[in-house]
């Protein structure tokens, strides 16, 4: 198949086009968990779903063939076990500002590339679409001399960003740090992110030419004013979405950040004809997938690597965690972790499938039942208040109100095996190791422990086969 005949989400990301210099992207992770006031490094704090880490890596990913340089600093062995070969890594061992941590990839890029974008880790909710026009944007003002380009936006709240200063004619003349702003420079609302693409040969020439800040620390601010003093333009991509400059600091930051992806989440499924009833309701992490015309009711959770179906009713006040759900599922108040269900299956109200459970076509699951690391197969019927681990039941079984698997000895997980179309009637306890063949059935209330042979009845405590149906004395 051609490429022209793939769907736009099949085909390879090309950056750019074919004369467009080759493009080296350096992402700033050395920052500390101190205002985050925890012990996990900032970056490999989750959000919806993923390490904030693992958004600066998918959008490098997407800008660049070329694997991202990531600058970490200290204690930064659990930040590199999950990035892993996706980054090469630098180290900032000290602490001495944006412009020494740049400072610290110059020897694995230096003459690598013509092109070196600059952003930071914890960033997440910039969008691809934004860094391209940066890119195309830079190309045009390379074209023209300049060798830095950089993005802004408008706010009114600039929770400690640097102001931009422009001249009459609108031209950048240079950032100011907030600390170092005057009165009227306060009052700017135009924005530094810091988020920057250079010239290459320039940049790693011109770092030596920053100097010492006030604070004892080095800044990539001042870049701008090195390149306005050379007469080199400075150009800026204004980006309109505030919210994509959201940089992760405090936990208040991340509940903001997590508010805001999940409403660009939840547009994006349903846009992609996914109906939920209260979208503000409805939490959804970036790495589930979900089929078209499934609803999704209020106080739906869905987690980590789960897949819903086409035409499924989830909800309301459902937990659904690492789990695959088919199409035609109805799941109501239950909460599913790392389970499989097949097609036109029913669960709930008020059911938990734990690790392990495969609920196959047709089953119905009732309230209060709980499944562990066992197998229903076709059409069972499960109706309430049971609890089955460890097992493999067979097709169109009956699971009556209370049955119970007697699956752990105190020392060990044992097996309970259920052939087709038996019945377990009501408050049946299965003493695991114990098989119940095809077409038998238990008596209300009967505790079994010792297998029941196909097409007989077991009943009483202990469960003893019906003297009319046995071949001989028990």
């Amino acid at each position: 198949m051609s490429d022209d005949l793939q769907p736009a989400s099949s085909r390879p990301f090309v950056t750019t086009p074919a004369h467009v210099p080759a493009l080296d992207i350096v992402i700033l992770a050395a920052g500390e968990s101190t205002r985050m006031r925890s012990q996990t490094p900032k970056v490999l704090h989750m959000l919806a779903g993923r390490p904030l880490i693992d958004y600066s890596l998918r959008l490098a990913e997407a800008l660049s063939p070329s694997r991202p340089v990531v600058v970490v600093g200290r204690n930064a062995d659990a930040l590199m076990a999950q990035v892993g070969a996706r980054a090469r890594y630098v180290h900032q061992e000290q602490r001495l500002g944006t412009g020494h941590a740049l400072l610290q990839a110059r020897p694995a890029l230096q003459g690598a590339s013509q092109t070196v974008l600059v952003f930071y880790a914890d960033m997440p909710l910039i969008t691809q679409e934004s860094m391209q026009a940066l890119l195309a944007l830079h190309h045009q003002n390379q074209a023209s001399g300049g060798v830095l380009t950089m993005l802004t936006f408008t706010s009114d709240s600039p929770r400690g960003f640097g102001r931009i200063v422009r001249s009459a004619a609108g031209d950048v003349l240079a950032i100011v740090e907030e600390a170092a702003c005057t009165p009227e420079q306060l009052g700017i609302t135009e924005l530094n992110p810091g988020l920057y693409c250079y010239d290459a040969d320039w940049l790693w020439r011109s770092l030596d030419e920053i100097t010492l800040s006030p604070k004892g620390e080095y800044y990539l601010t001042d870049l701008v004013a090195i390149a306005v003093g050379q007469g080199r333009p400075v150009w800026a991509h204004h980006v309109d979405d505030a919210s994509e400059m959201m940089g992760i600091n405090t936990r208040v930051h991340l509940a903001e950040a997590e508010a805001a992806l999940r409403e660009r989440i939840n547009r994006r499924w349903m846009e992609a004809g996914v109906t939920m009833i209260d979208p503000a309701a409805t939490y959804i992490d970036d790495t589930v997938e979900i089929g078209p015309d499934t609803l999704l009711l209020p106080g739906v959770h869905l987690h980590g690597q789960s897949r819903i179906g086409a035409g499924c009713r989830i909800g309301p006040d459902t937990s659904v965690v690492d789990t695959i759900i088919g199409r035609g599922c109805r799941v109501q108040r239950a909460v599913l972790e790392n389970s499989e269900l097949e097609d036109h299956v029913d669960v709930g109200p008020f059911a938990h499938l734990r690790s392990g459970a495969y609920l196959a076509t047709g089953v119905h699951m009732g309230n209060f039942g709980e499944v562990k690391n066992s197998r229903l197969g076709p059409g069972v019927k499960m109706g309430h208040f049971s609890y089955v681990g460890d097992a493999a039941i067979g097709q169109d079984v009956n699971i009556s109100a209370g049955v119970i698997t007697c699956n752990f000895d105190g020392s060990r997980k044992n097996q309970t095996i259920i052939g087709d179309h038996a019945f377990i009637g009501s408050d049946t306890m299965l003493v695991a190791p114990v098989t119940v063949g095809a077409g038998a059935r238990t008596g209300a209330g009967s505790v079994v422990t010792r297998d029941v042979p196909a097409g007989r009845l077991a009943v009483g405590v202990p469960a003893r086969l019906r003297p009319s149906d046995e071949a001989q004395p028990d």
